[in-house]
């Protein structure tokens, strides 16, 4: 005898179909658990549907049907995750489960919240991968059990769904890899004996290029410049004038100082004549004489400054110095620094070494300056001197100086050139090279 099976509605497998495409149309895990619960509300009406997640502590939450994302702070989240404890003690069976008050004896405080929130039951559909590993389960919830027809018509769907799932999972675990213990305790062993390996102790700081041969060209009195007879970087032969001094003060003051010169000749000549017969005038020839001699000091020293109002170079080289117009008119003092005059045949390295990064450096250490303008031909060098105690540059960083030697002369090392210098020390342990600054501030901070 056979039995006619009512065929499906065609509107049901159309949506069912629809259903599938969304499934396989989400490229997330988190796309697919919001399409689970809420597509499937307009073939089966639910007053909630909860997707869960199957993890090593049980279910973990992934979607509320008609929430973007679920506050975890609400209470009814709180109380979920107590709940889903309970639900996966009570899944055991790979088949479609319907709970109730009657069927289950949950425990008080999920009591309490289902009689608050849920309905009368849940419908568990769990989600199985083909090895048999559960991915996660939907709970629908229902006042009444859905019909045996319509879960067979949904066993499609279901399985596309449970497909979906373990290739989204597979695809985002893919490539993650977890270390065996053994494996963390040989790269931990490596990674020790790394630190215990003997490395260069380096270290960073500005430097520009001097000369060792410089001659600093300093005010001999003090005036307003008047005059800069050199550019910035000019070669000057010795004696070559460099700049000059304003004179007008100088030369009016000469031309007091010789008048008072003849007038006090004068009172010495009268004097002199009158002391054949006033024994009184013979007795003032010595404080005239006296006076006559101060004037004449004093115009000899007037004379001497003016023959010292133009500077000259004092040997060959390179006037080094900022721009002229930074010094017309300015007044300057006697001993204030003007220029330089330096050798560029012998360049040398001016290096500031900050104070926090200062490494143990002798003479003789080897150093390697790399250019801004030339940084594809470094220089080497060695170090000649350093100073002894440390001060604030021009940039308010305190740091010590060291002048190191250029090897081999080159084109590029020009005078005033700046770059950045290389130091390099004794060996130490690559531990220390790594954690030297740490532990200096750590020492520091603690006072240990």
């Amino acid at each position: 005898m056979t039995v006619n099976r009512p065929l499906p509605d065609p509107q049901l497998l159309l949506r069912l179909d629809a259903l599938r495409d969304k499934a396989m149309a989400a490229e997330t895990l988190g796309a697919l658990a919001f399409s689970m619960a809420n597509d499937l509300y307009p073939l089966l009406p639910f007053h909630q549907a909860l997707v869960f997640e199957q993890s090593k502590l049980g279910f973990e939450l992934l979607c509320v049907s008609g929430l973007a994302k679920p506050s975890e702070d609400s209470p009814y989240l709180v109380w979920l995750r107590r709940a889903s404890r309970w639900l996966a003690e009570c899944l055991t069976e790979p088949r479609a489960t319907w709970l109730t008050l009657d069927n289950t004896a949950p425990p008080e405080d999920v009591l309490e919240g289902w009689a608050e929130w849920w309905p009368t039951g849940l419908w568990c559909i769990p989600l199985y991968a083909p090895g048999g590993n559960r991915l996660g389960v939907l709970v629908l919830l229902l006042e009444q059990p859905p019909a045996p027809l319509l879960f067979q018509q949904l066993d499609g769907l279901v399985r596309t769904w449970s497909y979906c799932w373990a290739a989204l999972t597979r695809h985002r675990h893919r490539g993650r890899w977890r270390p065996s213990r053994r494996q963390v305790l040989l790269v931990l062993l490596v990674g020790a004996g790394l630190l215990l390996v003997p490395v260069r102790q380096t270290a960073l700081a500005p430097a520009q290029i001097v000369s060792r041969q410089a001659q600093i060209v300093s005010s001999p009195i003090d005036g307003v410049i008047a005059q800069v007879l050199v550019r910035p970087n000019q070669p000057v032969a010795a004696g070559t004038p460099l700049f000059s001094l304003d004179e007008t003060t100088l030369r009016s003051r000469a031309e007091v100082l010789g008048k008072e010169v003849a007038v006090a000749d004068a009172e010495l000549q009268a004097a002199s004549q009158r002391a054949f017969d006033n024994p009184q005038s013979k007795s003032e020839l010595t404080l005239l004489h006296g006076r006559a001699q101060q004037r004449r000091a004093e115009l000899a020293a007037v004379q001497a400054q003016l023959r010292r109002t133009q500077v000259l170079a004092p040997a060959a080289g390179v006037a080094v110095f900022s721009d002229p117009n930074d010094w017309l008119g300015k007044p300057v003092s006697t001993g204030e620094r003007i220029m330089q005059v330096a050798d560029p045949a012998q360049p040398a390295m001016l290096i500031q070494l900050a104070v926090a990064d200062a490494i143990a450096l002798e003479p003789g250490a080897e150093v390697t300056l790399f250019l801004t303008a030339y940084p594809l031909n470094p220089l080497k060098g060695q170090v000649l001197e350093t100073s002894y105690q440390a001060k604030p540059g021009d940039d308010g960083v305190v740091a010590y100086r060291l002048l190191a030697s250029i090897e081999q002369h080159s084109e590029h090392a020009r005078l005033g050139l700046h770059g950045t210098a290389k130091l390099y020390g004794g060996r130490v342990m690559l531990g220390y090279y790594l954690l030297r600054r740490p532990l200096a501030t750590l020492r520091a901070w603690s006072g240990w």
